[in-house]
């Protein structure tokens, strides 16, 4: 669906709304045994506790507040465990940032039972897999956040068991950064059997062996910023092999900080058959006329991490929810997509994250209002 200007809002292919509520904008958002899960944005609201056990009347059961001076816009669970970032934002204060364990064996009551305290800015994006949390936190000796993995077998005492970085990175030990500030820096990593896929911001993204977790090993990094003007925001794998090879889809981030005013925020397709030489086959992007501002994007930002089969659903800020089929990897289809109407007191749609279960919904959450349940009709 090609569009001119801004595009228009309350539109769908292929897949339907059957839920919505009200809620402060969103960062992220993850769903367990009935409940949804949304870090905000913008302080004083943290995490929400949502219950989807009806999927037409979700009923905010639960709301944590933050601090000034600090956003908790990313949240994992797992079980009774419930992990949340605490970042620095808006450069208010310099009030403790790092990462939050809580238990929420009564959704209606977290309790708070350990703070992994970091340096600095703090905690940005991270996966969790109900033993270890893989974050990008910001360390104290190092430029820009790296890639850290923490063991979470007892949640109350969160270890850190191994460390990873671009080279360049860790000043204290005398390396030297050949690009600008914190260009280079972790944005997230996910983890697939004994390897993370790492994504890096300028830097690109990383593939590295954690069989040994204490000591994780590069296999091969690949940047194309520039001359692409966006970052790289999430490298994900697909679950299977298509066409007999491996491939991996990565998204770019349609950011403010541009290195120019053209060319919106591309997905690609990557083959990772040989790991030590990832090949981008194609591309994917959704035609767009108007312009991005900070207040309204329109470009690609954060796929569903949960992947079941060739389609993924993917958030495109101001182009709603896309559905995009991978059968062929070569040729990426769009097959669907959603753009909701503007949220309360909006102007704009901004499609931040998107939970896809194993029932077929899928949660979409908005950077500035609203949580959404959708059905795939795929």
């Amino acid at each position: 669906m090609a569009t001119n200007g801004n595009p228009p809002v309350g539109v769908s292919k292929n897949i339907k709304q059957i839920g919505r509520t009200d809620l402060p904008g969103g960062g992220s958002v993850v769903v367990e045994n009935g409940y949804a899960y949304v870090g905000h944005i913008d302080p004083p609201f943290g995490t929400s506790i949502v219950d989807v056990k009806d999927p037409t009347r979700p009923k905010l059961v639960a709301q944590l507040e933050v601090p000034e001076g600090i956003h908790s816009h990313k949240v994992r669970v797992s079980g009774d465990v419930m992990l949340i970032n605490y970042e620095r934002y808006k450069a208010k204060g310099e009030p403790q940032a790092g990462l939050k364990v809580f238990d929420i064996s009564d959704k209606t009551k977290p309790r708070e039972i350990a703070f992994y305290k970091t340096h600095g800015k703090g905690v940005h994006r991270f996966t969790f897999d109900g033993r270890y949390a893989y974050i990008s936190p910001t360390v104290e000796g190092y430029l820009g956040n790296i890639a850290m993995i923490l063991d979470m077998k007892n949640p109350q005492q969160p270890e850190e068991v191994g460390r990873w970085w671009a080279p360049g990175q860790w000043t204290a030990g005398g390396e030297k950064p050949t690009w600008s500030r914190t260009d280079t820096r972790c944005h997230h990593p996910i983890r697939r059997g004994d390897r993370l896929y790492i994504s890096y911001w300028h830097g690109g993204f990383a593939i590295v062996d954690i069989t040994d977790m204490s000591k994780p090993k590069t296999i091969s990094m690949l940047d194309w910023s520039p001359p692409y003007p966006c970052p790289t925001h999430t490298t994900l794998p697909l679950a299977n092999k298509v066409m007999d090879r491996d491939f991996m889809i990565v998204t770019d981030e349609e950011v403010g900080e541009k290195l120019n005013e053209t060319h919106n925020a591309f997905l690609w397709v990557v083959d990772i058959t040989k790991e030590d030489l990832p090949l981008p086959v194609a591309t994917f992007i959704v035609p767009f006329d108007g312009k991005s501002t900070h207040e309204f994007r329109f470009g690609a930002h954060q796929p569903a991490e949960q992947v079941y089969g060739n389609t993924l659903y993917v958030t495109w800020f101001g182009g709603g929810l896309r559905a995009v089929d991978f059968s062929n990897p070569y040729i990426p289809k769009e097959v669907g997509y959603y753009i909701p109407q503007v949220g309360k007191g909006q102007k704009v749609v901004m499609s931040n994250d998107v939970y896809h279960d194993k029932d077929g919904k899928l949660y979409l959450i908005d950077r500035y209002d609203g949580l959404e349940i959708l059905e795939s009709q795929i």
